[in-house]
């Protein structure tokens, strides 16, 4: 890595970015001069890339020695830095472009100080470096939220699990571990219209309905993962994304499920939060 150069970790989602100064040392890392904003990806890709620009600069301040990584959903070229974003409506306008080419002249940097990782890869890289799975040699890393993102580490390296389209149950694994999923079952099953998770907290949701839901999705979770698990040898699981906040409710079932499976691993939740993804995208930077 070179001394001089800043990291810019940066974190890009469907609507969202943020961008912050990462410093990377043994086992530990500090994050300062946070910015983020939202950005409608469904503009065109100067607008996009223009409102990436904004944030990231924002981050860098002054200097002009620094170096940008970045997790990114999939799927992507994340080597070329080429996005293959097609059916999801956001970032459509970017489509088979090199992002990578468009940030380094926007950014007046060259390609070869930006690097693109996958965002469910850098979420457990740097859980793995600083957070909740530090003490894991091999684990798989789950993030809930709108979407299921997954990554597997073994040892020192850690791929994207690709596990939302996993055959489970009568469905795939999004089908039944995310957002959509709570609002399909509580509707169906309790006719209760819901946004979010967020709202099996408010006070006119029955708080026994509540727990209904919340233990159901535990155990679909303990039985997406039980397979995987055994599989790997997996010493544990990090779980990231908006409903891992609401873990104490849902967990305990995860974790009945599959000690009744005769498979006792740890499940622990982010540490780190928002900012794991952003030290993970700048690992690749720390190698150098």
């Amino acid at each position: 890595m070179g001394i001089l150069k800043k990291l810019i970790g940066v974190d890009i989602g469907g609507s969202h970015i943020s961008a912050a100064q990462v410093q990377l040392q043994n086992r530990t890392a500090e994050i300062c001069d946070f910015h983020e904003d939202d950005v409608d990806t469904f503009d065109s890709a100067e607008s996009i890339v223009s409102a990436w620009t904004a944030v990231i600069k924002k981050a860098v301040g002054e200097s002009r020695d620094f170096e940008v990584g970045i997790a990114m959903p999939g799927p992507y070229n994340y080597e070329k830095g080429i996005s293959l974003i097609k059916d999801q409506g956001k970032m459509a306008s970017l489509y088979q472009l090199s992002v990578k080419a468009l940030l380094s002249e926007s950014l007046r940097i060259s390609p070869t100080q930006i690097a693109f990782t996958n965002d469910a890869e850098a979420f457990l890289a740097g859980e793995s470096m600083a957070g909740a799975g530090r003490d894991f040699q091999s684990s798989i890393g789950i993030t809930l939220g709108t979407g299921l993102g997954s990554a597997i580490k073994v040892h020192d390296v850690i791929k994207d699990g690709k596990l939302w389209t996993a055959p489970f149950r009568d469905g795939i694994a999004e089908d039944y571990l995310g957002t959509a999923w709570f609002r399909s079952y509580a509707l169906e099953q309790f006719g209760i219209k819901i946004s979010g998770v967020k709202n099996l907290f408010d006070e006119v949701v029955d708080s026994t309905i509540s727990k209904q839901i919340f233990e159901t999705f535990g155990r679909a979770l303990g039985e997406f993962l039980f397979p995987y698990l055994i599989r790997l040898h997996s010493e544990g699981v990090v779980l990231g994304g908006k409903i891992s906040l609401a873990a104490d409710h849902y967990l305990p079932a995860t974790q009945y499920f599959l000690e009744s499976m005769g498979y006792f691993v740890p499940i622990k939740v982010s540490e780190l939060g928002e900012k794991s993804a952003l030290i993970g995208s700048c690992l690749p930077f720390s190698s150098k």
